[in-house]
């Protein structure tokens, strides 16, 4: 006997027109990444050649990434993105796990390792060095109130969130192309820049540059964020693959830019050994005041990605409950802010837990290895729909080069998550995430697969 319609909950408004739809990918990719990544690149790659090719190849994983799911999320512009995409292509078990790992692992440790970039900046412009005590301890605090006072905003309405998000992603992006144009205008004439030789001897090989192309895609991380929101969007059939296309071209464009510069100050030497390589070009383009600039460009830039990140995951549980998968107090929309605030609250509080208990190095690793196997399902649903041919599923946009450009994000992933199980340094713990997810499994037999035989067998 079929199971019984379950009563769904009020739709959320929708107020996300083109251009902040766009500030919602840019923004939430943009965080720290571009400032702390290089480094760790630069000390996996010692060639600019094979430097700017890692970010290169991230760049266009991510662009397949969102060219994929601009065809799926045009089709389905639902709440809860990648949830709604794996649910209705592999069924409710791959979603739940989906869901499960949002609430378990995924979301907040995502939220805890921008707040803790975030909480460090903020105590660089304070003029306290945040590695010694009680700096130190004083990061988690911060890093806490950023992750409240975010939500807060995104509590009382959306309109409020997206403002946000508009304001810190215009002035990110703009912060970090000002650094650009003076690297490139001024640094680069005074030291002919750093770009021989362009590949020097043990430039290439595959180990360090998939570990390198992991750093790079925690950089990326962000171009599917606003699926999460697609529910919200304005004209969402033509506005939701506009912005995932526009915004990832974005992000590429200035991440490239952001590589030269560096290079046409630093050799890749010193790039290895800068922790915050765009604090060091503004040093030595402008002196101290370049940094201070540098410093509170990072704390907009990762403020806005926090603010990015609690204005679309939220939804993903908004969905789960809808679905029947989570306590259906948590698909409740706020009578007056028109906006799942328990779903908010629930988000914010997680990562509050996370951020008091764990370093910004636990929350980043743990977050990339989570989310992967995903992502690759989100991008996968696009063969299930297209070999489904149904009625239902009429993208107003078609993936160029299918099925070449999903298949070469999936093949990628793969790549990505067998690396980091062969690679001694990253098994145990890539291991215990999986652990983490699997668990999910009895939980969802135990829970939803339980609640949903009772319907069936009482009717």
């Amino acid at each position: 006997m079929p199971e019984t319609p379950r009563t769904r909950s009020p739709a959320l408004p929708r107020q996300l027109g083109l251009w902040s739809a766009v500030a919602v990918v840019v923004g939430s990719t943009i965080g720290s990444g571009i400032f702390r990544t290089p480094a760790g690149v630069a000390n996996r790659l010692p060639g600019p050649v094979p430097l700017m090719s890692v970010w290169v190849v991230g760049g266009l994983l991510a662009l397949c990434g969102a060219l994929t799911l601009a065809e799926v999320a045009g089709a389905f512009p639902d709440t809860g993105g990648i949830f709604v995409f794996i649910q209705k292509a592999f069924g409710r078990l791959p979603a739940f796990l989906f869901g499960w790992s949002e609430l378990t692992i995924i979301r907040a440790a995502s939220l805890g390792a921008i707040a803790t970039t975030f909480a460090e900046y903020f105590m660089r412009v304070l003029g306290r060095d945040p590695s010694i005590a009680p700096n130190d301890s004083y990061v988690h605090y911060v890093a806490a109130l950023a992750i409240l006072v975010t939500a807060t905003f995104n509590y009382v309405g959306m309109r409020t969130g997206s403002f946000v998000q508009n304001i810190t992603t215009v002035a990110k992006y703009f912060g970090l192309l000002f650094i650009v144009v003076l690297a490139i205008a001024i640094g680069l004439p005074r030291t002919g820049g750093h770009f021989t030789p362009a590949a020097p001897p043990g430039s290439f090989s595959i180990a360090p540059f998939g570990l390198a192309l992991v750093s790079v895609l925690w950089a990326y991380d962000g171009w599917a964020d606003l699926t999460f929101v697609s529910g919200e969007v304005k004209d969402p059939r033509r506005n939701v693959p506009r912005a995932l296309i526009l915004g990832t071209l974005g992000v590429i464009g200035i991440y490239l830019l952001a590589n030269i510069a560096y290079l046409s100050v630093m050799s890749v030497d010193e790039i290895r050994v800068s922790k915050l390589v765009a604090a060091d070009v503004a040093l030595r383009l402008v002196g101290a005041g370049g940094v201070t600039f540098v410093s509170l460009t990072v704390m907009l830039s990762t403020f806005g990605t926090l603010n990015g990140s609690i204005l679309t995951s939220p939804r993903i549980f908004f969905a789960m409950a809808d679905e029947g998968m989570l306590f259906k107090k948590f698909a409740s929309v706020h009578p007056r802010f028109q906006t799942p605030y328990l779903s908010i609250a629930l988000v914010a509080i997680l990562g509050v837990i996370f951020v008091l208990l764990r370093t910004f190095e636990q929350l980043a690793d743990t977050f990339v290895t989570a989310i992967l196997p995903f992502y690759a399902l989100g991008v996968a649903s696009i063969f299930v729909f297209r070999k489904r041919a149904d009625a239902e599923y009429a993208p107003p946009f078609r993936t160029p080069l299918y099925p070449l450009t999903p298949i070469l994000f999936v093949l990628a992933t793969l790549y990505l998550l067998t690396n980091a199980l062969i690679d001694p340094s990253s098994r145990w713990p890539t291991l215990a995430v999986f652990g983490v997810i699997l668990l999910g499994i009895p939980v969802y037999f135990v829970t939803v697969g339980t609640k949903a035989r009772r319907r069936m067998e009482s009717h």
